[in-house]
């Protein structure tokens, strides 16, 4: 008896060592052979097999972060900031956080008119892989020729025809600094970015694997009969379209073009060079101290508060007590703006000012309120700010730039502190 049960211990191990490397044949061989080529294999075991597959890259120091980061190296992204820098100290923190800090494989580029507020892009040397350009140039007024006269109207520009050309200049530097930077450095860019330095952000901007590079995306709303212009992303085909402001005028007005103003312009280049467009929801505004009528008229301008918790898509936006909130502005908007014109969309969380007047006198408190301590510290810190603190930050961020086409730090800073004496 002892016997037999002693022959049938050894018969049940062969077997069990039998099963045990038959197991393990099955698992190298779901190693080697593609998931969607194992017809048969339950579901759950796919789902294990992956959850394996994730968490052995985990356990070996690449964390879901690192993940997600090394999975967005495969897309290169410029991002180009365009625009004076008046309000830099509210909305450059929010900008470096939710834009220019977002993707680990990107280069960011500045293209800036030099002018008496340029020193508070020192905010920049928060940068976390530094800059790719910096190019900060003097204004020079810019011909203005009959045809540009005929293609585009003034109305609506606060500058006129020159205040469009100058906008369109700083658009389609972004694409000359780009290109120009990709061949001295040999690299290939698959998205480019290009926003506003007066864009105030309340949530990041989408990682690059949400973008689609068979059109261009712009946010939806603040149409004035044609497309956002204040945000655009693209690859380098469809960027080469929609930055080449200056370059296609000629372009638009053979197509037999007249009057159009930037919005309505925008659309009809992407238009003109085949390029399909996308609209999509963005969380940020710009902030502006532009006043505007109130009550709205239809063909009026809304001004958000920046403390609403919802995508405004580049409406314009200012710190103040809202007038009206929630139900009460959806229903506002939707029965008193023209859908084509100044519209926003009516969400839950979005906050109307009365911006009739100028920024209210306890407009800090409220920015500092809707911003966190964490944005509004900038602020803070320029009231004391000295000349020689901007230079100190102007060189740090000089030497996190690879390419710096720029006045030295100490000319950017004086031009400032000077002008501030001198008041």
């Amino acid at each position: 008896m002892g016997r037999w049960l002693w022959i049938r211990k050894r018969q049940w191990f062969g077997l069990v060592l039998l099963l045990g490397l038959a197991g393990i044949l099955c698992i190298l061989q779901m190693e080697i052979i593609p998931i969607s080529e194992q017809p048969f294999l339950p579901l759950i075991t796919v789902q294990a097999h992956l959850y394996n597959y994730v968490h052995v890259h985990a356990a070996n120091g690449v964390s879901e972060k690192n993940s997600t980061q090394t999975a967005t190296k495969k897309n290169r992204t410029a991002i180009c900031l365009i625009g004076g820098a008046r309000k830099f100290e509210l909305t450059g923190p929010s900008l470096l956080e939710y834009v220019v800090n977002m993707y680990n494989n990107s280069d960011v580029f500045l293209h800036a008119p030099l002018d008496n507020d340029t020193y508070k892009f020192s905010v920049l040397k928060e940068a976390s892989s530094g800059l790719a350009e910096v190019r900060i140039f003097t204004p020079q007024r810019i011909n203005e020729t009959t045809l540009q006269a005929e293609v585009f109207t003034s109305n609506g520009s606060p500058n006129g025809l020159q205040g469009l050309l100058q906008y369109f200049n700083l658009v389609e530097g972004c694409l000359t600094m780009i290109k120009s930077y990709q061949t001295k450095h040999n690299v290939e860019y698959d998205w480019i970015v290009r926003t506003r330095v007066d864009g105030y952000w309340n949530g990041p901007l989408p990682s690059p694997e949400t973008y689609s590079n068979k059109s261009y995306i712009v946010p939806v709303g603040s149409e004035y009969k044609g497309l956002n212009d204040r945000l655009g992303i693209g690859d380098m085909e469809t960027s080469e379209a929609a930055l080449s402001r200056i370059s296609l005028i000629p372009l638009l007005h053979e197509s037999g073009y007249r009057k159009l103003n930037s919005e309505a312009a925008f659309q009809h280049q992407l238009d003109v060079k085949g390029v399909n467009y996308t609209l999509k929801t963005f969380p940020f505004c710009i902030l502006s101290e532009h006043k505007y009528i109130w009550p709205i008229p239809s063909w009026g301008v809304p001004v958000a508060s920046i403390s609403s918790k919802e995508d405004l898509n580049g409406a314009y936006c200012r710190p103040c007590t809202p007038v009206l909130k929630g139900t009460g502005a959806m229903t506002y908007i939707e029965k008193r703006l023209r859908r084509p014109w100044s519209w926003i969309v009516p969400t839950p969380g979005i906050e109307l000012c009365n911006a009739r007047d100028e920024w209210k006198e306890n407009w800090e408190h409220i920015f500092d309120e809707a911003a966190g301590p964490k944005f509004s510290a900038v602020r803070h810190k320029f009231k004391n700010y000295t000349v020689t603190d901007c230079i100190i930050d102007f060189e740090a961020l000089k030497q996190k730039t690879t390419d710096w086409d720029a006045p030295p730090p100490e000319t950017i800073c004086n031009i400032h502190f000077q002008h501030s004496q001198i008041d």
